[in-house]
């Protein structure tokens, strides 16, 4: 077990937002058919959150790491997304176009922000020694292929170039990378409470980041089938934490 083998593991599941933007850029699917996958992705994430992360915090940490840890990942979500909106990255996950001009800058830091606590969790689950959780890292590259799809055509309609899409998901995969590797180097020796505490972070980080942007575009341009995919996505992800 190493950080080197965190970081690969972060940039497999980071690897599919360049899989996904490439798939927003040349084959430009429909609203409809972007929403559904949403739909997937966000049920594939709730599971791997609640079954995964969050069940191995309360193990090691407890019920008080757990509810801090939550509470704390949820907020500093919540107000680092505020402070991108305010900058103009509000519509950056969106397959409508998002705002063209004034918003590069908070559309990167923005895609930043939604990756690092995903790849923060696949490093964490390493640190109970017993190999990655498969589950985590196939929620995590499952959630990512359609979230860069969304945005990557969202850009393009912006009237950004294929190649600034690009570049933009490479940086932010080779980011999820460094993430990973530092939730587990970082950690490797920390006390239960504060590994409970920080992976429970990460999940409150990462449930906050599905009710603001992934749920609500997989339901609004999914329509009532994204339901369905929603619990598809939930129960595919629930196999596989039980199978692993």
């Amino acid at each position: 077990m190493s950080v080197l083998e965190a970081a690969f593991w972060g940039f497999v599941g980071g690897g599919a937002l360049v899989l996904g933007a490439v798939a927003g850029i040349w084959l430009r699917p429909s609203q409809r058919v972007i929403g559904l996958i949403m739909a997937f992705g966000a049920g594939v994430l709730i599971s791997a959150l609640a079954f995964e992360l969050t069940e191995q915090a309360f193990e090691i940490g407890g019920a008080d790491s757990v509810a801090a840890g939550l509470g704390a990942g949820a907020l500093t979500f919540f107000l680092g997304d505020w402070a991108i909106d305010a900058r103009g990255g509000n519509d950056r996950k969106r397959s409508g176009g998002q705002q063209a001009a004034g918003s590069a800058g908070a559309i990167v830091l923005g895609a930043v922000l939604d990756g690092i606590p995903e790849s923060a969790a696949i490093g964490l689950t390493l640190l109970e020694g017993g190999g990655v959780s498969v589950a985590v890292v196939a929620a995590v590259f499952l959630s990512n292929i359609p979230e860069s799809l969304s945005a990557a055509t969202g850009l393009r309609v912006a009237g950004h170039s294929p190649g600034w899409i690009l570049r933009l998901w490479i940086g932010v995969t080779i980011v999820s990378a460094i993430a990973a590797a530092l939730g587990y180097g970082l950690l490797g020796d920390a006390s239960p409470d504060l590994v409970g505490f920080t992976q429970a972070f990460a999940a409150g980080a990462v449930l906050t980041m599905l009710a603001d942007t992934m749920m609500p575009e997989g339901f609004e341009h999914g329509g009532r089938a994204a339901g369905l995919l929603t619990v598809l996505g939930f129960s595919l992800a629930f196999l596989i934490s039980s199978t692993a």
